[in-house]
C-alpha cells in the first residue's frame, strides 16, 4: 500500500517562499512521473507542476517562475520550492503520480495559506 506524506505548508505573507516536501512509501517511486496538485476553496483539484522520473518537468502557467518542483529518488521524496507566493495559491497541495491517469491513494495534504 503506497503512502503519500506531504509537509511543509503554513501561513505566509504575500511574497514569501515556503518549500514543500512529499515523502512516499511502498512503491517503486523513481520509476514514476511525480506531481504536485493543489485544490482552492470551492475549486477542482489542479495539477501545479510535475517531473518524470529523469527529471523533465511541467508547469501550470500560473506557476511558472515562480514554482520548482524536484525529486530525490535515493529519499522517495518529491519537493516543491514555491517562491513570490500570491493570495491565489492559497490552497492544501498533494502530490501523487502524474502523466498517467493513474493516481495513488491520496495523501492528507498541506495547506498553504497566503495572507497578510
Amino acid at each position: 500500500q503506497v503512502q503519500l506524506v506531504e509537509s511543509g505548508g503554513g501561513l505566509v505573507q504575500p511574497g514569501g517562499s515556503l518549500r514543500l516536501s512529499c515523502a512516499a512509501s511502498g512503491s517503486i517511486f523513481s520509476r514514476y512521473s511525480m506531481g504536485w496538485y493543489r485544490q482552492a476553496p470551492g475549486k477542482q483539484r489542479e495539477l501545479v507542476a510535475d517531473i518524470t522520473s529523469g527529471g523533465s518537468t511541467n508547469y501550470a502557467d500560473s506557476v511558472k517562475g515562480r514554482f520548482t518542483i524536484s525529486r530525490d529518488n535515493a529519499k522517495n521524496t518529491v519537493y516543491l520550492q514555491m517562491n513570490s507566493l500570491k493570495p491565489e495559491d492559497t490552497a492544501v497541495y498533494y502530490c501523487n503520480r502524474a502523466r498517467l491517469g493513474i493516481f495513488y491513494p491520496w495523501g492528507q495534504g498541506t495547506l498553504v495559506t497566503v495572507s497578510s
